[in-house]
């Protein structure tokens, strides 16, 4: 089944019950898909389901816009049941280029629900992601799976029409669009994001205007759009009550160092050079410096490899980390370790750790 945009008038649609479902958001590195997915889990977990999700980003530095190897993801499962993982097969998948639709389609079960930026999908981006001829023409595309056929960054342009914003700022509010279009699909609620892009562009009204009115018009448009037959909800699941916390793999790795450090009597000293999406390690250690704990931020990888080595030949636990291309220069050094007894570690590049939601102790 294939869509194309066509918005019609204020209708009540129906709202069918689900107990979860994945989603996953792809774009370019610089479409904010990272951010999307993160404020859609806020929405989840403001709506108490329970989460767990997997951000995924491009190993290269800066690759290319518009290629295979510049898609950056960020996958959810959200449900009113307990949820282990971030989900395998995708009940939806938004695709901003046609790069994130040949990377991610696999995953998507069939009938399941696939989003595309239609305006992204011109010869240029078409011949960067490989594909001869346009998949949107393909009749199998909306016969496998709900296809839905958007001009989100079109309508992203329409919405700030009036505002002093170059036509560089418009474009980058289109992920905007994309998170009210799906948070109506999954009748999530807007107020965390609303607050969040207060608080994001709180420096600049301008920026906090912009991203608040494309918010709302994607959420109106599936609303409005005769495309969109019905949505859906998912209730809130049942635990315990208590005060609970967002838990990512880094935050948990970092305070894993801190324990270690308080166990031990043994000071960390954290060395990073910073790459996403190891940055955040280097950014959690250094808000607890109370503890036994010094960080610091080195020129490059091989700085930051070498100044943890030499930390560790003083005695204490030396730590570095990296991502993507760092991983290479900063193997170079752990040839060093070898007649030293120190244990080199590592971890794989491109990808980041799970989050989850979990009860703080008190």
């Amino acid at each position: 089944m294939s869509e194309t945009a066509a918005p019609g008038g204020v209708v009540q649609k129906p709202r069918r019950t689900l107990t979860r479902a994945v989603i996953r958001f792809a774009g370019d590195s610089g479409d904010g898909m990272q951010v999307t997915g993160e404020q859609f889990t806020t929405e989840a977990a403001w709506a108490g389901n329970d989460i767990s999700t997997l951000p995924n980003f491009p190993a290269e530095i800066r690759a290319p816009a518009g290629t295979l190897f510049g898609v950056s993801s960020f996958q959810l499962q959200f449900g009113s049941q307990r949820v282990h993982t971030p989900g395998d097969q995708l009940d939806a998948l938004v695709a901003m280029n046609p790069a994130a639709l040949k990377v991610h389609q696999s995953d998507l079960k069939p009938g399941g629900i696939l989003i595309v930026n239609t305006a992204a999908f011109d010869q240029r981006n078409l011949d960067k992601a490989g594909y001869a001829k346009n998949p949107l023409e393909d009749p199998g595309l909306g016969e496998k799976y709900r296809l839905y056929q958007v001009d989100i960054s079109g309508m992203t342009k329409k919405a700030l029409e009036d505002l002093a914003l170059n036509a560089k700022e418009k474009e980058r509010c289109k992920n905007f669009f994309a998170l009210g279009l799906v948070s109506w699909i999954y009748t999530r609620p807007l107020d965390p994001t609303l607050d969040a892009i207060k608080k994001r562009f709180a420096k600049n009204p301008l920026f906090v205007e912009a991203n608040t009115r494309v918010l709302k018009a994607g959420h109106a448009f599936g609303e409005t759009a005769e495309m969109f037959a019905e949505h859906y909800g998912v209730e809130a699941a049942e635990m315990p009550p208590g005060l609970y916390r967002s838990m990512t793999g880094n935050r948990a790795l970092a305070w894993g160092l801190l324990a270690a450090a308080e166990r031990t009597q043994i000071p960390v000293v954290f060395g990073a050079y910073p790459i996403t999406p190891a940055s955040s390690i280097l950014e959690e250690l250094a808000m607890h410096k109370r503890f036994r704990v010094r960080t610091f931020q080195a020129e490059d990888e091989i700085a930051a490899a070498t100044s943890v080595i030499g930390a560790a030949f003083g005695g204490a636990i030396g730590i570095t980390a990296s991502s993507g291309p760092g991983i290479a220069p900063s193997t170079w050094c752990r040839s060093w370790c070898s007649p030293t007894g120190i244990s080199p570690t590592g971890r794989s590049p491109g990808s980041s750790p799970t989050s989850r939601r979990c009860p703080t102790s008190r």
